[in-house]
């Protein structure tokens, strides 16, 4: 049975409340310690994680390589099948620290989207990627549904280009994404999904969904283009990798918000993209036109 309108609301101020108390906490707990991210105990503390192994045939994976990272390690079971929604947020909380307020709040907001109970019913990793659930057009590392059913599959081309955009460098001079660079691919892909995907939809809400997905690239993987690249294209967890999220409590879904989601979905345009695109083509046909003049001048 699914909740009433008014458990809903209930349930989100308590969420709420408990996400803004561990959003303050954090601001007066020391920060853990690089190398100790990963609570002892836990499968890759210390970073060292479990041996990696591919899905197999029969396997389920789905659109989100955090998800299919933990599958394929084993933290997860390694068929991705039968998980409590309780079980994923308990990984996602050990594995990348985030808040145990959002950890709660991602699982059971799936639990909703596929009419099970938080508490009771299992899923499998497949099954997130009910399109416009969850999972949505423009995806940053996956084509259009349209275009590939099985969303588990990493688009290589896309993943390619968007660590071709990072333009960001770290403290050893290695190349890292920035908020700028997610934005300015997240509007890329926005306008050419939406010019060539004669079934294209992206309400509000996938927007939003669209820009945590990105945003996690720079809390929880900090943006390091030598790590993602590992991570994007094998779904594996490097060795020695732990999240660069150092905060007692975890990133929170305020902090998430103010501080990384909104301003990648604000720097968003669209139209930016498409002038910049056209200006370019122009500049390319004008250089050929010019080009092709001096050849025939020297020919003659």
């Amino acid at each position: 049975m699914a909740p009433s309108v008014f458990a809903k609301a209930v349930l989100a101020a308590r969420v709420g409340l408990w996400d803004l108390g561990c959003t303050l906490a954090n601001q007066v707990l020391p920060l853990r310690k690089v190398g100790s991210v990963t609570p002892e105990g836990h499968p890759g503390a210390g970073g060292k994680w479990p041996e990696y192994l591919p899905p197999k045939e029969g396997d389920s994976r789905c659109s989100c390589p955090a998800l299919n990272a933990l599958a394929n390690h084993g933290i997860l079971p390694h068929d991705g099948k039968n998980i409590s929604f309780e079980e994923m947020g308990q990984k996602i909380r050990t594995t990348y620290n985030f808040g145990p307020s959002f950890c709660f709040f991602v699982p059971n907001y799936a639990a909703n989207m596929l009419n099970k109970t938080y508490g009771k019913d299992t899923f499998d990793l497949a099954e997130l990627d009910l399109h416009n659930g969850i999972e949505h057009d423009a995806s940053l590392l996956r084509e259009d549904v349209h275009f590939e059913p099985d969303q588990s599959k990493p688009h290589v081309q896309f993943i390619k280009e968007l660590l071709a955009e990072a333009t960001g460098k770290d403290e050893h001079g290695k190349a890292i994404l920035t908020i700028e660079d997610l934005s300015r691919y997240s509007s890329k892909r926005r306008a050419d999904a939406r010019a060539k995907n004669p079934e294209f939809t992206l309400e509000k809400i996938h927007k939003t969904f669209g820009s945590t997905n990105a945003s996690t690239l720079l809390t929880a993987f900090g943006g390091r283009v030598e790590d993602l690249e590992t991570i994007l294209l094998e779904e594996r967890l490097p060795e020695g990798w732990e999240s660069r999220i150092l905060e007692a409590y975890g990133m929170t879904i305020i902090t998430f918000n103010l501080k990384t989601i909104n301003l990648v979905e604000k720097g968003i345009d669209e139209e930016k993209y498409l002038a910049d695109k056209k200006e370019l083509e122009n500049s390319e046909a004008v250089a050929a036109v010019i080009t092709e003049g001096e050849a025939s001048s020297v020919s003659k």
